[in-house]
């Protein structure tokens, strides 16, 4: 296991590409951190040039106390696990899971013994003798897995491995990598554009833009804080709805609502000023199934959702869509201006209620809320506003 260390590394193509821009991460022993961003972030440039792919252009690359900037990736001591798998297709399972050990000179009684041991971890040990084409997509990603286990790295690394999976089997591949690093504790850097990837994997999750580190936390925490809207509005299915409101003593109105924002919240330096309210699906409730003693919104359900235990409601409101570069960029893989086309007058929400709702297309539904679970951002900067006041305890 090691510790990495990426020190204001910058990656450049050409003149004016800027794949990577002064870099600063620090990624603990044993610790499983995912790289997240739209597709053209940076994140497979970050991960090729801890592998050794890719040169650095400035900054270094630390391995626990060894610089490696500069090293080959064979003097690296990490392993790497590819989208496309990268399996010898005249092997056996067998003989790819122990190629790193055959190019090592291992003896062929040992390659064996430890190939049949990492199989029987990842549940393949019955198909030793079966080539490529004979196994599924789940089985050519445990022999990848494999592969680079047997070679016990200091740390793995991961290139979007699950991305060619289908829907079930990537669900079920999560978890088995999940249950994995909790037995191996190897260092493991984990790229994807999969937020919900992301969030479900990492003990920390990266998000990046346009080369940029945003922010750096825990799932839970770049959920529930996220330090700008990029993050705000690219982490989290459905994503955060946003509108712009303006704040009058203590109240936040927006689309023609008025909520009084409560002793808990302090915009007392934006008052008669705009700020962007962000709200999740998830804080949005129908009155109708759970009640309720606070703000309400009242809006007629353009589209219901079906998901099984829980229906996604959306619906339109009064006001136009929040369309700074930050939100455009979070909105759409490909950047802002593959997404100006559908950009309506009127802002885009969604609800996501309990599946007991009886809220149907064309009708009205009010929806529960709750303000202190807003989240407030800078129109111009699109910086997280720092709004919770302290409220001493009372005796």
């Amino acid at each position: 296991m090691a510790k990495i260390v990426f020190d204001g590394v910058t990656k450049e193509f050409g003149d004016e590409v800027v794949a990577v821009d002064d870099l600063s991460l620090e990624i603990e022993d044993g610790e499983f951190m995912v790289l997240v961003g739209p597709s053209g972030c940076g994140k497979s440039t970050i991960l090729r040039m801890l592998a050794g792919l890719e040169d650095v252009t400035a900054g270094e690359i630390w391995i626990d106390d060894n610089q490696v900037t500069d090293l080959s990736p064979k003097e690296r001591d990490i392993a790497m696990v590819f989208q496309n798998y990268a399996l010898y297709p005249h092997m056996t399972v067998q003989e790819n899971i122990a190629f790193g050990l055959k190019l090592r000179r291992v003896s062929k009684e040992e390659r064996e013994s430890k190939a049949r041991e990492v199989a029987r971890v990842l549940g393949i040990e019955n198909l030793l003798e079966r080539k490529p084409v004979a196994l599924s997509g789940g089985q050519r990603q445990r022999v990848a897995m494999g592969r680079a286990m047997i070679r016990e790295p200091v740390a793995f690394l991961m290139d979007e491995p699950l991305s060619n999976l289908d829907a079930k089997l990537r669900v079920q591949m999560r978890a088995e990598l999940a249950r994995l690093h909790d037995r191996l504790r190897t260092t493991t850097v984990y790229v994807t554009h999969d937020q919900v990837e992301a969030m479900t994997l990492g003990d920390r999750v990266a998000v990046l833009r346009d080369g940029l580190l945003q922010q750096v936390d825990t799932p839970q925490r770049l959920f529930a804080r996220p330090a700008n809207l990029f993050v705000a509005a690219f982490v989290g299915s459905p994503p955060m709805n946003l509108v712009e409101g303006t704040v009058e003593k203590g109240v936040i109105s927006f689309a023609g609502f008025r909520f009084p924002l409560g002793e808990r919240t302090d915009l007392s330096g934006y008052e008669s000023k705009q700020v962007i309210v962000g709200i999740r699906p998830s804080d949005l409730e129908d009155t109708e199934v759970w009640g309720t003693s606070g703000s309400v919104l009242d809006v007629e359900v353009d589209i219901t959702e079906e998901l099984g235990s829980e229906v996604n409601v959306l619906f339109t409101i009064d006001a136009p869509p929040v369309t700074t570069e930050e939100a455009l960029a979070a909105a759409s893989d490909e950047g802002a201006d593959d997404i100006l086309p559908l950009i309506t007058e009127r802002a885009q929400f969604c609800a996501r209620v309990d599946a007991r709702t009886h809220a149907k297309p064309g009708e009205r539904v009010q929806l529960a809320v709750d303000p202190s679970r807003f989240h407030f951002f800078e129109p111009d900067s699109g910086l997280a506003i720092s709004s919770e006041r302290t409220v001493p305890a009372t005796a």
